[in-house]
């Protein structure tokens, strides 16, 4: 049986030119498991995965929330 791991799709608007310093420290924070650059009204989605939603959760509020140049976020829980 395979198990579920908790995981969230976080879309991110950064501040204009920062978007490659982004995603290289997105790149080397645990649980984060695909980045990608991209067009529309979001910059960047990360794939954020853990063993537990709340560590998913703290990923996101602690890490990725706070890093220099990004202006907002939107999270999207997977649903088991």
């Amino acid at each position: 049986m395979i198990r579920f791991m908790p995981q969230a799709f976080v879309l991110m608007n950064a501040e204009l030119g920062s978007e490659d310093s982004i995603v290289n420290e997105l790149k080397k924070i645990e649980g984060v498991k695909e980045v990608y650059q991209v067009y529309g009204v979001y910059d960047i989605v990360a794939q954020v995965e853990s063993n537990t939603m709340e560590r998913v959760k703290e990923t996101i509020t602690w890490k990725l929330r706070k890093l220099n140049g990004v202006k907002s976020t939107l999270t999207m829980i997977v649903m088991e």
